[in-house]
């Protein structure tokens, strides 16, 4: 299929200029002015933003579906949520669970990764466990494993070939910085949930472990005399996940964290749940009960916050709120940052020639007016 992306203003190379877009066999194929005559379908985007597509390296649900219990139709449906929001790919985030609930999840994104032209591509599993520390579980159920097993992860990556993309660990449960450094080339690994010291988040991450999972939340937090994985995590060269939506993390943390790691190590996630885009009411996350009041979303027992209904063009807006830079600034904390966490930077993440023709139109309000995912519209509104 080809389209021409035509009056818009395209963000290419850390700014805004005047261009059409070609997008054909999936990839972008020309930046520049459409030829007067053509067969080729026009997309008019006169008077919007021309964005690369964002991508949420971590969601457990959206649109009353949570990944744990969604089905393929349920992951279709998140999809095409996720499309209407300018995602356009993203990580099914499969809570801690049983065997048998984990390997459902992982055959049911298998299925629908060879989806097109249904919503955002949905790029693999999140596997969010089971190696986590008990202490800092946050909102996981107590389904955690107490020593890392590179062969059960293998067992994974064997059997679902290419479904297994990023996986959160603590480094502190035992073996798991042997196992980081068995399967870091195959699959990206997070640090999180986690009470880890300042060495053994260092020894981690020397193992290979390139992110951490929703930074200052479910960690131990800094102290100038015992710096723990929070000190790792900002001195070092690692990606940082930050939950955008002013309940995770202050504005001013948000802040803060640009200026340590800088702003290529940054990248936003929603580590949203089922009641994304849905009002206040009950809900679940995997197998937990949760109840969101003005947005908020806690764990129906403990209070213990359960994850965000946190979109991402709202993280988008959140994060030109808090910093008060333009746009141009803060997009790439949605595109470029998680393509490069996630070894994806060859190919998403930017509009350029040859990448994949992911793409989200945005008004005058940063709200999304149209997302394009290898070249097809999937979503218009």
């Amino acid at each position: 299929m080809s389209l021409w992306i035509c009056g818009g203003s395209v963000y290419t190379d850390g700014a805004f200029r005047p261009a059409d877009v070609l997008c054909e066999n999936g990839k972008i194929a020309a930046i520049g002015t459409k030829p007067e005559h053509t067969d080729v379908p026009v997309l008019d985007a006169a008077g919007m933003k021309v964005v690369p597509g964002f991508i949420d390296a971590h969601t457990h649900g959206a649109a009353g579906v949570d990944v744990n219990a969604a089905g393929t139709e349920g992951l279709r449906k998140i999809a095409a949520f996720f499309a209407s929001q300018g995602t356009t790919a993203w990580h099914a985030s499969i809570l801690t669970d049983t065997d048998e609930v984990t390997e459902g999840c992982l055959g049911d994104v298998q299925t629908v990764m060879q989806d097109k032209g249904r919503g955002a591509q949905l790029l693999g599993a999140h596997l969010e466990g089971p190696f986590l520390a008990s202490e800092y579980k946050g909102a996981m159920p107590e389904y955690l494993l107490k020593k890392g097993d590179a062969k059960l992860v293998r067992r994974w990556l064997e059997k679902y070939p290419g479904v297994v993309r990023y996986i959160t660990v603590s480094p502190e449960v035992s073996g798991v910085v042997d196992m980081i450094r068995d399967i870091a080339s195959d699959v990206v690994v997070a640090i999180g949930h986690s009470g880890a010291d300042y060495d053994t988040a260092w020894e981690a991450i020397h193992a290979g472990a390139r992110c951490t999972t929703h930074t200052f939340n479910a960690m131990r937090l800094f102290h100038q005399h015992q710096p723990a994985i929070m000190g790792a995590a900002l001195e070092s060269d690692c990606w940082c996940e930050a939950i955008c939506d002013g309940r995770h993390l202050h504005p001013g943390t948000v802040r803060m964290l640009l200026k340590c790691k800088g702003w290529d190590k940054v990248m936003a996630v929603t580590d949203s749940i089922m009641a994304a885009g849905l009002p206040d009411g009950s809900y679940k996350l995997g197998v937990n009960d949760v109840v969101v009041e003005d947005g908020d979303a806690r764990l129906a027992t403990t209070g213990v916050r359960a994850g965000s209904t946190l979109t991402a063009c709202q993280a988008l807006r959140n994060l030109i709120q808090f910093t008060g830079r333009p746009l141009e600034r803060v997009l790439p904390l949605l595109t470029e940052n998680p393509a490069a966490a996630l070894r994806l930077d060859d190919r998403k993440g930017y509009i350029r020639l040859g990448y994949d023709a992911d793409v989200a139109l945005l008004d005058d309000a940063l709200s999304v007016r149209a997302a394009i995912v290898g070249g097809e519209p999937v979503y218009q509104g």
